[in-house]
């Protein structure tokens, strides 16, 4: 209540135009800096997402997959689709040296019509020797998936106890995993066993691309941790000399398109910060200063009242402050209500992993927003502050000034 009826607060109220424009400049200020920061460590969190999601040094996929455009997309975008290489690669993989992890996984990209509930990829997994989905699905569901459950990803319209259908075989939602920011969020995980169920199913119903494989008898890509004591290239030339058809890709150089996006957005975003941030003391320093000179008289008048010079610069700083923290409030207030509920379609725009940061992160991103802004409405202030601490009274009072 003392705040509120203080000076400054008063100054503040008597000139609703003047605060309402500084009040305007702090807010966008902040929600620059707050809304940037907020989407490069949203950025950085997503790609690590991806990176720890992946959880394999080396990808073997058919030497045909790599040909088509959309086998990037398919494992890192989401898109649907599949492709299959014959189980006897997967053998003679597994003989190579230095090959410390293996794990088959199936893909399967399920139709959109009467037949499948959702049009979605389906990613198959063995969970005996699985060592990249099995962490992950442990932390939302300890228990192991039976035949025909599945697992959702956290953007999927449906939930546990649902019932899902695929090429006319229904499954039962296990679980929902928790949100990671990738195109992880928009798939369905099962075991190996379900899978190659549906698969059958696809081709009894003429309605997968392989009309004659035998889903006993394929795997769509297999995941690799090389041993120690092995380098990655080492493990990767192997297999690319001794297992015919087949193409090993190192996964870090998949992921490298993404990354050099990222960068370069993340390097437009903290540009934009920057030139906003000196852009916003500039004009802040312009409209503390007109503000100043036209309330001169109104400090001389104080000063001839009893009230000190370094009492009125301390009235304008908290003036100023008081302005930067609310402006700061209602920056970091909008930035919450456009990141919050639409980050997905953040996501989507940018077709970039897109997570954002924990609560914890979050908070810390908040004070520092809020640092940032009242920081800068103290430089924008003092040379204000400084000009009233040697103005001259009675030239002002005589107009001479």
């Amino acid at each position: 209540m003392k705040l509120a009826n203080s000076l400054p607060v008063r100054n503040l109220k008597g000139k609703p135009v003047r605060t309402a424009v500084l009040l305007l400049l702090t807010t966008l200020l902040t929600l620059t800096v707050f809304g940037g920061t907020l989407m490069i460590i949203s950025l950085k969190t997503g790609l690590h997402s991806l990176e720890s999601r992946l959880g394999a040094d080396i990808m073997v996929v058919p030497y045909e997959a790599t040909t088509k455009s959309n086998l990037e997309t398919i494992v890192l975008q989401g898109a649907t689709g599949y492709f299959y290489m014959d189980n006897e690669k997967y053998q003679k993989i597994a003989s190579c040296e230095g090959i410390g992890q293996i794990s088959a996984q199936f893909f399967l990209a399920s139709a959109s019509s009467g037949c499948c509930s959702l049009s979605v990829q389906i990613i198959g997994f063995d969970p005996d020797t699985d060592f990249t989905i099995t962490p992950w699905i442990k932390k939302s569901y300890a228990q192991n998936l039976q035949k025909f459950d599945i697992v959702v990803g956290n953007d999927l319209n449906a939930f546990v106890g649902d019932t899902l259908t695929f090429y006319g075989v229904d499954c039962h939602v296990a679980a929902k995993l928790d949100k990671t920011g990738t195109s992880f969020d928009t798939a369905v995980f099962t075991n190996s066993e379900t899978i190659k169920a549906l698969i059958q199913s696809s081709v009894d119903k003429n309605m997968n691309e392989f009309k004659n494989i035998n889903p006993d008898a394929v795997v769509s890509c297999v995941l690799i941790n090389v041993a120690e004591g092995y380098t990655v290239e080492e493990v990767l030339n192997d297999i690319n000399i001794h297992v015919k058809k087949v193409k090993a890709i190192q996964t870090k150089d998949m992921i490298s398109g993404v990354s050099d996006s990222l960068s370069g957005i993340a390097d437009i975003i903290s540009l934009l910060i920057a030139v906003v941030w000196i852009a916003g003391i500039i004009i802040l320093l312009l409209a503390f200063t007109m503000s100043v000179n036209e309330r001169k008289k109104e400090f001389a008048v104080l000063r001839m009242l009893g009230a000190s010079q370094r009492k009125l610069a301390a009235m304008v700083m908290q003036e100023a402050l008081l302005v930067c923290l609310l402006g700061s409030l209602l920056g970091i207030g909008l930035g919450l209500l456009i990141l919050l509920p639409f980050n997905q379609l953040i996501e989507e725009l940018l077709n970039l992993p897109f997570l954002l940061p924990s609560a914890g992160q979050m908070l810390t991103d908040t004070i520092a927003a809020v640092l940032v802004s009242v920081l800068s409405g103290g430089i924008a202030v003092s040379a204000s502050a400084f000009r009233i601490s040697r103005m001259d009274t009675a030239l002002i009072l005589r107009g001479e000034n």
